[in-house]
């Protein structure tokens, strides 16, 4: 398990009622860090349905599928843009010639009718028949890699293809050098761990993320090819040509967002398996289950946690949330939730909903979902055609951690050989 201590608690605001505090610090909760997805069963139990936290800057903690489900929909009270348009502009103007731009990762953090315009672009990108066509190359890299580990009979999994398998599908897709892949790994670490409120901090490690990718942001303008940053240049916004401080913005979220999230699906995946032998059996026997296989293992483990800033008072699920306020949708423990899910910590391949929301909903459903739900199908094809029955190496445990991306750092497996 991973220690780590609990953020300084903030005051309380006057408009949280006692009855709806609940502490709870989304990075370093001992119980979360412990076993995340039973830590947040027990949430779902003891703690209100939307709960104000003093941990992590004080903030509100969106529990119930239907609370999560709204707030995601309702951009124009629960908001992504964390500094509004006009003061970013005004800050942005204000800087002296020649100071480093401070990224924005668009679309992410814009609202309707900005977000859509901005967003677009990006869709034929990401769209489900653009991503079919790398599933073979996807399948060939996660071969490469689980044929790799196999004649060892043991394996720290994160590192050996969790971590490896996305990444450098999304650095070729980006177009940045896979030789570099521990640093941007590295640099995306530092991001994802830091805390919420530190604002101006979040803008460094933004201009540093830039800064990282730069070289080749302008080689790409120079040298076109056949990958996203090359597309992106392409662009026109409102009638206008892509400039740099475009690509920067765009391309810090696509790297934040390529290079973490979607190996801890994996990883918190494969544990899953790993701890459901019978389910190994049933996959193997049966392959064409694993689609569904897939889905029902993202509701089970979802992981990831956006955030939204409140623009105007409103009511969800019994809490008066104030203008200022932060919210974070705790998508893991929607697709928890017994009132949807009936038995929700059981997992079930003939579940008659299993529509999850662990890729989000609304305006900012997460626009990688069709890439990452072809790696897991992928990789559960590969690891159940080539491998042996595998198992959690029980000298090792398992090692978690929190944030807005809750994951493993290192998953420790077994086989015979």
């Amino acid at each position: 398990m991973v220690h780590a201590a609990l953020s300084p608690a903030a005051p309380k605001p006057v408009h949280v009622p006692d009855a709806l505090v609940f502490d709870f610090d989304i990075h370093a909760d001992p119980g979360l860090l412990a076993d995340p997805h039973a830590r947040i069963l027990d949430l779902l139990h003891s703690a209100p349905p939307v709960f104000w936290t003093p941990r992590n800057g004080g903030g509100w903690v969106a529990l119930t599928h239907a609370a999560n489900h709204e707030a995601s929909r309702d951009t124009e009270t629960y908001s992504s843009e964390f500094v509004p348009q006009d003061r970013m502009k005004a800050l942005l103007a204000s800087l002296p010639p020649g100071a480093p731009h401070i990224p924005q990762p668009i679309p992410i953090t814009l609202d309707p009718p900005e977000h859509t315009k901005y967003r677009q672009p990006l869709q034929k990108v990401f769209s489900p028949k653009t991503i079919a066509a790398l599933r073979d190359s996807i399948r060939e890299l996660a071969a490469a890699l689980i044929e790799e580990m196999k004649p060892v009979g043991r394996c720290e999994y994160m590192t050996a293809v969790a971590e490896p398998l996305p990444v450098q599908v999304f650095l070729k897709m980006l177009g940045l050098p896979l030789d570099r892949l521990p640093e941007y790994r590295a640099i995306v670490k530092e991001h994802m761990e830091a805390i919420d409120s530190d604002r101006e901090g979040s803008m460094r490690r933004l201009q540093k993320i830039a800064a990282a990718m730069r070289d080749t942001v302008l080689d790409r303008r120079d040298n076109p090819r056949d990958d996203i940053l090359s597309m992106l240049w392409k662009l026109e916004i409102d009638g206008q040509s892509t400039t740099l401080a475009d690509m920067e913005n765009y391309g810090v979220l696509l790297f934040i967002a390529g290079l973490d999230t979607v190996m801890n699906g994996m990883g918190l995946a494969m544990r899953g398996l790993a701890t459901d032998l019978p389910l190994q059996h049933k996959l193997r026997e049966n392959p064409k289950l694993i689609a569904e296989a897939a889905e029902e293992m993202l509701r089970r483990y979802t992981f990831t946690v956006p955030m939204r800033i409140v623009k105007k008072e409103a009511q969800l699920a019994g809490a008066t949330l104030m203008p200022g306020d932060w919210l974070k949708l705790f998508l893991p423990a929607a697709d928890l939730d017994a009132k949807e899910f009936p038995q929700p910590d059981v997992y079930d391949l003939d579940r008659e909903n299993n529509v999850h929301i662990a890729f989000g909903v609304g305006p900012h459903r997460c626009l990688g979902s069709h890439l990452a739900r072809v790696e897991l199908q992928v990789l559960y094809e590969e690891m159940l055609a080539r491998m042996p029955e595998f198992r959690l190496d029980p000298d090792q445990p398992t090692v978690f951690h929190g944030g807005h991306v809750i994951g493993i750092e290192s998953l420790h497996l077994v086989w015979d050989v």
